[in-house]
């Protein structure tokens, strides 16, 4: 059967007014993961990586290289050695404890909004590609279109809370300007919360403006309406754009998500522990900075780490020694007191097949385990990061469904004990059909509406269709039944009106 017959039958299939993903937004609320965080290390180990990390704060020194960064830094003590700057072991404590252990993001839906923190869950798509992956066309170049899409798919996931940042890079618009189209379809084809443009000081100041258009500065003063990503340039050292763009958002007292980005045996040593002092010492530099720019400034601790294939130099995702790696970096996280930001459904993969789905579970769970409050990437990542896919998205989405249900723990009450149905029913007989089993069996078990539970038999005879085949049409059937939510017309026109005027002030860089 070819590829195109496969894909019309997929689509007949999933036009059936009865599929019950059909309507379904967004109805399942933020999670709270009640399972215990796996503790890797002990306290003692724990400890070592810290002091080594003030070593490499007080001693080894992280590089700033923004003049008005370095101006900071000195008025709060710190010493500077050209671009470098050195930082009392001391005050790094009392910097962090400034940031707040727990903060709730707006969404234009108040019943949107998350709460990032304590056990809370936030699952958000992936972010930065260039390129996009289906079925249909295979590996292309991103657009504005495929950015709109993502987003309108997120909108209707029941599993993903938030909207995301740069889900994809739309290629096909000029790159300094860019950024207003795409913090504008987070607003205008989803009401979940979104991320800031962090590209430029300049990007970032239209992001702040545009979610004011939406929020007001006074709100937003309260509590954040953006969660922006800031990436140190590892090793050790804060560029001047992540610089601007964190200075921006402090200032106006936005949320950040300070992340090293760190591929062991290229910006980091191969020694996962040493590894996690770098980790540890470069979240802290920026971390520390941004309280002294805005003191109570909500921050979140990030950990994007994997390591390089040493014989090709390529990066490997889903690999044993970049979840060591994760657990260790959450309970550092934890010991600072911050929510923590790290995992995804990474994959090296190119395409949506047995090694992307081992890959991404190898990363998921133990993202889950290790008490993850933002989970930046988890749906949709291929190759690296380099590549969105269509339907790895809705492959990640159902896992993301059986993982809310795993965060739930084991019911120990009188209905989870289920002790009535264990004393009447007899040795000969069986629980189908039992006041327990009637009363439960909704909502007893995760069911996926989209995995195949059938015999070989009904799926070879419904025409042996691969997940990923099935995922083809589920994504275009989404896109197709897509309503959008509802946005004031006055806002609308406010927003497109100051798009219109900057885009018109904006020149390109040459």
């Amino acid at each position: 059967m070819s590829r195109d017959r496969r894909t019309r039958r997929i689509s007949r299939r999933d036009k059936h007014p009865a599929d019950p993903e059909a309507t379904t937004i967004a109805k399942i609320a933020q999670p709270l993961n009640t399972l215990p965080p796996y503790e890797l290390v002990n306290e003692e180990g724990i400890a070592k990586i810290h002091n080594a990390s003030l070593e490499i704060l007080s001693d080894v020194g992280i590089d700033f290289y923004d003049d008005e960064a370095q101006a900071i830094l000195i008025q709060h003590g710190v010493r500077m050695q050209g671009d470098t700057a050195f930082f009392d072991r001391e005050m790094i404590a009392e910097y962090v404890t400034k940031a707040p252990s727990q903060f709730t993001q707006l969404a234009r839906n108040p019943e949107r909004n998350v709460v990032i923190g304590g056990k809370h869950v936030c699952f958000a798509p992936v972010y930065g590609p260039p390129f996009v992956v289906n079925l249909d066309r295979g590996r292309r170049e991103a657009t504005l279109e495929d950015f709109r899409n993502f987003v309108k798919l997120t909108y209707q996931s029941e599993w993903l809370h938030h909207s995301g940042g740069t889900i994809v890079e739309p290629t096909d618009e000029p790159t300094h300007t860019r950024h207003l189209d795409m913090v504008y379809s987070h607003i205008k084809y989803s009401d979940k919360p979104f991320m800031g443009s962090v590209t430029s000081a300049n990007n970032a100041a239209d992001s702040v403006k545009m979610a004011e258009i939406v929020f007001g500065s006074e709100a937003m003063a309260e509590q954040p309406a953006l969660l922006s990503l800031i990436n140190i340039s590892s090793p050790r050292r804060l560029d001047d754009r992540m610089l601007g763009a964190l200075k921006v958002y402090a200032k106006a007292r936005q949320a950040l998500i300070i992340t090293p980005f760190l591929f062991s045996g290229a910006m980091a040593p191969v020694g996962v522990a040493g590894t996690l002092v770098q980790l540890n010492a470069e979240a802290l530099a920026g971390i520390v900075f941004s309280q002294m720019v805005n003191p109570g400034t909500p921050v979140v601790y990030g950990a994007f780490q994997t390591n390089i294939d040493l014989q090709s130099g390529a990066p490997v995702f889903g690999s044993p020694e970049s979840q060591l790696a994760l657990y260790t970096a959450a309970q550092l996280a934890r010991k600072h007191k911050l929510p923590f930001r790290s995992g995804g459904m990474f994959a090296s993969s190119k395409i949506a097949d047995a090694q992307a789905a081992y890959e991404s579970v190898m990363v998921m769970l133990p993202t889950v385990q290790a008490g993850v409050n933002f989970v930046l990437h988890a749906a949709g990542w291929l190759e690296g990061g380099l590549a969105a896919g269509y339907e790895k998205f809705v492959l990640d989405n159902e896992l993301l469904g059986m993982f809310h249900k795993f965060m739930k723990g084991l019911d120990l009450s009188e209905n989870g004990m289920a002790m009535e149905s264990l004393r009447t029913v007899p040795t000969d007989g069986h629980h189908l059909g039992t006041p327990h089993t009637m009363q439960n069996f909704r909502q007893a078990f995760h069911r996926s509406t989209f995995f195949d539970y059938n015999s070989f038999e009904q799926w070879r005879d419904e025409g042996g269709i691969t997940a990923t085949e099935k995922a083809n049409g589920r994504y275009k059937t989404l896109l197709r039944q897509y309503q959008p939510p509802s946005l004031d017309p006055a806002v609308d026109e406010a927003l497109l009106a100051f798009m219109a005027k900057r885009k018109a002030e904006i020149k390109p860089e040459y």
